[in-house]
């Protein structure tokens, strides 16, 4: 009897003495232990819970601040970056991916060996070995083997062996997700990649961990942790984007009165989750025009009123799923002796239908409406003739007419005729009658044909006109080659007539001698080919008949 008193006092003794048990998943991968609820209500599709053992002695635990992490990669500091598309609708995938950003000067290369980029300088400058981590010539060990037999370190940290993939040698990373009190084990190289489905997930932020590996020969060194926060929600992501063709700023919130004004509805849903769903977009301005419904995610709109206006859209998304199974009802009384469970064979009879589930999202803004330049056109171009024809440095003149409030600067940007390359860029303010008339000149350098894009502004909007603009000769204007064929013509003639009136002179004086007296006839003759002759001297050289416009003077050139 004493013994089996001493024997249970032994047992009692050893249960309350502590053990050295393994280390399990949630120890390693998180400060908090995830409660039960949170482990059974989020099922992972292909995740294992966080209370299975952790191989400790293959992946070894580092707690934060342990000095052994300053060490645990050559070259520099390593550094784990988790990104995720959260927001997501609950129901669809998140997608999650780790990318490693290693020390400068080192990259992977096609095998999946970490190298030394070339002539590359970092703070210990050129190595002599091209290799930061020469994993091939570990994986030619015979321990690695060719995927054909299991090697005790080729497990992940569950114990779980790797799977062996195509190109599965150059996967020299073991990355570990943990959330929600599950894990996934993962093989990798610089990057990887996980995906979850939402549809069990708890509407809210969660926390996503990742602890990442690296091979050490036959074991594994830890060279990372990283977590961030993802969002499960049951309202349809929106975002709204809001343009104006003459509005200044988009970004303001402040559009322009009578011009309209294009919304834009996009929804994040990485993973289309909603390809197959009938989308809704219901408007309302909060101008008092009503409802506006729409199949279409671009709307526009046009403000007739300035003010403040609310503006709220709702999206409306019929997503298609199964229906979800009817309570069975309870057996009708009946006074056969035969079965009585007659509605289970009747459900049973029932084909698979789809049904579908509502899913809204919201948008809220308030717009500014104000006046502002509505319309820019330029309605003539004309050459400035200068005294002195400058060949570098042609001037034209345009006028410009607006429509809307009065600008207070413009700006011209002159292109090559493709309006590509720009050639000048010139703004200066103006000062604008109620009219909005105005005349705008610029230099060309040289002729040829320029694109030129002019834009009136003011404190909240801008309008844009563009143009081509043929430069021609200095001091020629587009008539002037008809005015060289017919000036051609008149000279050829002249010289016809020149010659001919000269022939018969010489004849004659060749032909007899006779002394020179007066006589009125001759004189009357002489004065017609005087005459004759000035004239075609005059045709055939012309003086200039140059016009001078800076004597016509314009107002409101700038």
């Amino acid at each position: 009897m004493e013994c089996s008193y001493c024997f249970l006092g032994f047992l009692f003794l050893a249960a309350g003495l502590p053990r050295d048990a393994a280390k399990r998943f949630h120890e390693v991968l998180s400060d908090k232990k995830p409660s039960a609820y949170m482990r059974d209500y989020n099922q992972l599709n292909g995740w294992s819970s966080d209370e299975n053992d952790w191989n400790e002695k293959l992946y070894p635990v580092w707690k934060r601040g342990d000095s052994r992490w300053k060490n645990c990669w050559k070259g520099g500091h390593l550094q784990a970056v988790l990104t995720s598309d959260s927001p997501a609708l609950v129901g669809s995938n998140i997608t999650f991916v780790v990318n490693l950003v290693f020390p400068r000067c080192q990259k992977e290369d096609a095998s999946g060996n970490i190298v030394y980029e070339k002539n590359c300088r970092n703070d210990t400058g050129l190595s002599p070995d091209p290799y930061v981590y020469n994993w091939t010539a570990w994986t030619e060990d015979g321990d690695w083997g060719d995927g054909t037999h299991q090697g005790h370190h080729n497990v992940f940290p569950d114990g779980k062996p790797f799977p062996y993939p195509p190109g599965w040698k150059k996967c020299n990373f073991v990355y570990v997700f943990h959330t929600l009190g599950q894990y996934f084990q993962k093989l990798g190289q610089s990057s990887a990649r996980v995906s979850i489905n939402t549809a069990n997930v708890t509407l809210g932020p969660q926390l996503m961990e990742v602890a990442v590996y690296r091979r050490h020969h036959r074991a594994f060194v830890p060279i990372a942790r990283v977590k961030d926060l993802y969002v499960v929600t049951d309202q349809i992501p929106v975002f709204v984007t809001m343009s104006q063709k003459n509005d200044r700023n988009s970004s303001d919130d402040t559009f322009l009165r009578d011009l309209p004004i294009i919304f834009d509805v996009l929804i994040h849903d990485p993973s289309h989750f909603l390809n197959e769903s009938a989308i809704k977009y219901k408007w309302n301005f909060g101008d008092n025009t009503g409802l506006f419904v729409s199949n279409n995610h671009i709307s526009n709109h046009t403000y007739v009123l300035n003010g403040t206006f609310s503006l709220n859209l709702t999206v409306q998304a019929a997503v298609p799923g199964p229906c979800p199974s009817p309570s069975p009802r309870p057996p009708k009384p009946t006074p056969s002796l035969g079965p009585a469970d007659d509605n289970s064979l009747e459900l049973s009879e029932i084909p698979d239908e789809r049904c579908q589930i509502y899913r809204y999202g919201y948008f809220k803004a308030t717009i500014t409406i104000v006046e502002g330049i509505l319309e820019v056109n330029i309605v003539q171009m004309t050459d400035v003739l200068m005294p002195v024809p400058q060949p570098e440095n042609s001037l034209m003149d345009f006028v410009v007419t607006c429509q809307g409030t009065n600008p207070t600067e413009v700006c011209t940007i002159i292109s090559d005729p493709t309006c590509q390359l720009a050639q000048n860029s010139v703004c200066e303010p103006v000062d604008v009658d109620n009219n909005c008339l105005l005349t705008v000149r610029r230099a060309f350098r040289g002729t040829g044909t320029y694109c030129l894009n002019l834009t009136l502004a003011d404190a909240t909007s801008l309008g844009l006109t563009s143009t081509l603009v043929s430069v021609p000769v200095p001091g020629k204007d587009p008539a002037f080659p008809s005015r060289v064929v017919n000036g051609a013509l008149i000279s050829v003639s002249c010289l016809v007539i020149l010659v001919i009136v000269v022939t018969l002179m010489v004849y004659r004086k060749h032909k007899e001698y006779k002394p020179v007296e007066y006589s009125p006839g001759k004189v009357a003759k002489g004065k017609v080919l005087n005459a004759l002759f000035n004239q075609a001297k005059a045709t055939f050289f012309r003086g200039s008949q140059e016009k001078d416009p800076l004597l016509k003077n314009q107002q409101g050139i700038v």
